[in-house]
Parts: C-alpha cells; sequence; structure tokens
C-alpha cells in the first residue's frame, strides 16, 4: 500500500513539474517570443512530455525494468499524453458546444477541471501500464494490481 501511494504521489509530482514548463513555457513563447498560440502549444506540450516522461523513468518508475525504456517506451508515453489532451479538449467541444455552457468559467470548470481530472486518470493509467510496466506484471499475472506480490487483491487475509 506504501508503494501505491509513493507512486501515485511520484506520479503526481513530476506531473505539476511538467505542467509548471508546459505553462511556463507556452506563456514565454505567446508573449515575449510573439508565437501563434497553436505552435506555441505545441512546443510547450512537447516540452511538458519531454520533463514528465524524464521525471517518470528516472524517478517514479525507476524500479520497473530498464528493457521497457527508450525510444518505443518513449513514444507510447507521448501517445498516452496526447490521448489526455484529447480527453480534456472532448470534454471542453461537449460542454462548450454539445451543452451550449459557453461562459469562461464553464469553459474552465469543463477543460481544466473534469477534463484535466478524467485525462490524468487516462494518463497515470497508461504510464504505468503501457509504458513503465514493472518486470513481473510483462510476463505474468501476480496477486497484486500494481504488479508487486504483495497477497491477493480483495483478501482480507492479505
Amino acid at each position: 500500500m506504501v508503494a501505491d501511494r509513493r507512486e501515485l504521489l511520484g506520479f503526481a509530482c513530476v506531473g505539476l513539474l511538467a505542467y509548471a514548463v508546459d505553462l511556463g513555457l507556452f506563456t514565454c513563447l505567446r508573449g515575449p517570443a510573439g508565437l501563434g498560440p497553436l505552435t506555441a502549444k505545441t512546443l510547450s506540450f512537447v516540452a511538458g512530455c519531454s520533463v514528465a516522461y524524464a521525471g517518470n523513468a528516472l524517478g517514479t518508475y525507476r524500479h520497473t525494468r530498464t528493457r521497457t525504456r527508450g525510444l518505443r517506451s518513449c513514444a507510447v508515453f507521448f501517445a498516452v499524453n496526447a490521448a489526455g489532451a484529447a480527453v480534456q479538449l472532448l470534454c471542453l467541444a461537449v460542454s462548450h458546444y454539445g451543452l451550449g455552457l459557453t461562459s469562461r468559467h464553464a469553459d474552465t470548470v469543463s477543460g481544466a477541471g473534469v477534463g484535466m481530472v478524467l485525462g490524468t486518470i487516462l494518463r497515470f493509467w497508461g504510464t504505468r501500464t503501457l509504458v513503465f510496466r514493472s518486470g513481473a506484471a510483462s510476463g505474468g499475472r501476480t496477486g497484486s494490481w500494481n504488479g508487486t506480490s504483495g497477497g491477493r487483491v480483495g483478501s482480507w487475509t492479505g
């Protein structure tokens, strides 16, 4: 249970750092650099994902097998993060265009609130399941949801 909390805390800390890099770079690229919004967001998204991948690979998931790292895992990580971003955009689009909730507050709640929560859940699942699988979880099933041998899930005898 402690390892699960550590993993979630590490993922959250890395995510906050990546978000800060994304937001800070986007602000700089839009303001002083004078880039357009899509170019600025694309560059800041790539930078944020790079920070998140490095932080998760070197920190949160450093205990996983090294064979899961490299170009393939980096590409899958970017795909998972792009899917999380798509979830955020979909929540915003459904709220704004589908439900007609067009105020700035509604856009913030749907995109940065509901969309961020759902996107983060998808990112967490995808990162731990598709990118940084532990050695035991990639080969055979174990008794724990995180791929460790910590007893049976749901068993009061543990």
